[in-house]
């Protein structure tokens, strides 16, 4: 296996000529004054970023937030209400330093890299539909059908369009894509876009100018086609969410090279639980490290920073899901080889156990997992898969080669929207997840006072159960891909079952 790119890697590249979008790049520069790097100037290291964890509450921040001070380093926010504190350092030993202060639980850095940006590259695109394209989708397209609908065969394939003839979803509902920005000025997402509940992360601390949940034109489409997944407009425009009545809001995460650093990650979770929102999509994981092994006391403070702010948000009400990944891992096995950690510094072969290094927010306790499917079903040749791990599925596509779609739909990757107006195909667990969001948006619709908890239980009630796929031979070598344990009603391929948003709006 080689190690993939340092870049975000919840849409997937599959076989030649099905390159996916992703371009990502580095935090902007968070300048600080003299003073408040007067120790700072003199470290001989570069300047990162750190997550402090303490016991909640403003008392232990204040002393902390002084030794953060005293040790040379700068505080840029402090989540009191859940204990983390982010803040920037030169010294190469402020962890360790900080560590040994009174009421310090873990303290660690969150990246490799510099924070000053990067260029940004493009690592490849979507492949967006011709004019041709879309006229002939539309001569396709029924009565009560969006233009592009018929090339939707996710859709159908979870009942969604059953689903529409009942109910499209609530206003009152609303789902974040915490992400790489969502542009919300696209025919399909600007009817349903919240802007209240909208922000850019990236630095750790809420950014509030109007836009800057936006991307740059120069940075990855993956949020706005994640976006309108979820809650495209049913407006006679492109493509159909699966949930085309409720709100979206963008939740800026990935810097403009990708990379989800754990601060903007914090940021994002207690952002969501503090504007009252419902459902929150994931689909990515918080770099550098792949799987972050809390027996390194730098992995565990991001484990226990993101695990507090996801569980934060999840007591709040909302309902966090994430994608399972792309690199057909068994996540409940004994052990994983991680060729690509940490993909901001130099990537080695490590040995992990996925029961103790964890994949984040993805592995937290709460977090709603998410499998991908195909056109025809079957789990996604990338999708990694898990019993215990895997909590339900949903389509995500798959190389057209391995599971073709019945026409008129002509691509087994997903259809959705990309910035500045256009339509493209992306596959991987990021198409999968929020395709999930939508349903439990459509289930929060149908029992509006429905805590987190129920939501959660119904969306796993009322998936569809669908067996294991043994033997997997999903290219058809006569070899066997992945190996698939549990029952019809609960395995590692696809959890509790396919999603199903007929249900969502019936029961």
């Amino acid at each position: 296996m080689t190690a993939p790119k340092p870049h975000f890697r919840r849409a997937l590249a599959i076989p030649a000529g099905m390159a996916l979008a992703t371009a990502l790049a580095f935090l902007p520069n968070v300048t600080a004054s003299a003073a408040d790097h007067t120790r700072a100037a003199t470290a001989d290291g570069p300047l990162l970023s750190y997550v402090v964890n303490i016991r909640p509450g403003h008392g232990v921040s204040a002393h902390v937030q002084q030794a953060i001070t005293e040790a040379g380093g700068s505080v840029v926010i402090a989540y009191d209400q859940i204990g983390v504190i982010v803040a920037h350092s030169a010294d190469p030993d402020f962890a360790k330093e900080i560590r040994t202060v009174r009421g310090v639980n873990s303290a660690g850095a969150t990246r490799n890299a510099p924070l000053p940006a990067q260029s940004t590259t493009d690592e490849g695109a979507p492949k967006a539909l011709s004019a041709q394209e879309i006229a002939a989708a539309g001569a396709q397209a029924t009565a009560g059908q969006d233009p592009l609908e018929p090339l939707q065969w996710d859709l159908p394939a979870i009942k969604a369009d059953k689903a529409h003839e009942k109910t499209l979803g609530s206003p009152d509902v609303t789902v974040a894509v915490i992400d790489t920005g969502v542009d919300d000025t696209h025919p399909d997402i600007a009817p349903n876009f919240d802007r209240a509940a909208s922000v850019n992360c990236v630095s750790g601390k809420p950014d509030t100018t109007d836009g800057a949940w936006r991307p740059s034109a120069s940075e990855s489409p993956h949020g706005t086609h994640v976006a309108g997944e979820i809650a495209g407009a049913k407006n006679g425009v492109g493509i159909t969410g699966v949930a085309p009545g409720v709100k979206v809001a963008g939740i800026k995460a990935g810097n403009p090279k990708g990379y989800f650093y754990t601060e903007a990650v914090v940021c994002g979770f207690v952002w969501a639980a503090e504007h009252h929102v419902d459902v929150t999509n994931n689909s990515y994981y918080t770099d550098p490290w792949y799987f972050n092994c809390t027996t390194d006391p730098d992995q565990k403070a991001l484990v226990d920073a993101v695990t507090r702010a996801s569980r934060y948000a999840q007591d709040k009400g909302t309902v966090n899901v994430a994608a399972a990944g792309n690199e057909n891992y068994d996540l409940a096995s004994d052990s994983i080889t991680d060729p690509a950690s940490p993909n901001d510094g130099t990537p080695a072969d490590r040995v992990i156990d996925p029961h103790t290094c964890y994949d984040i927010p993805t592995q937290l306790p709460g977090v709603v997992t998410v499998a991908a499917t195909g056109a025809k079903g079957l789990k996604s040749s990338f999708s990694n898969y898990g019993l215990g791990v895997i909590d339900i599925a949903a389509p995500g596509g798959d190389s057209t080669a391995y599971q073709k779609p019945e026409p008129p739909a002509i691509s087994g990757q997903i259809l959705g929207p990309l910035p500045g107006g256009k339509w493209g195909y992306m596959a991987g667990t990021s198409m999968a997840t929020p395709h999930v969001a939508g349903v439990a948006a459509l289930i929060k619709s149908t029992h509006p006072h429905a805590p987190a908890s129920l939501v959660k239980a119904l969306l796993y009630a009322e998936a569809n159960a669908t067996p294991c796929t043994d033997p997997y031979d999903i290219n058809g070598d006569g070899k066997v891909d992945a190996v698939c344990e549990g029952m019809k009603n609960y395995n590692g391929f696809y959890g509790f079952g396919m999603a199903d948003a007929l249900a969502a709006v019936t029961r």
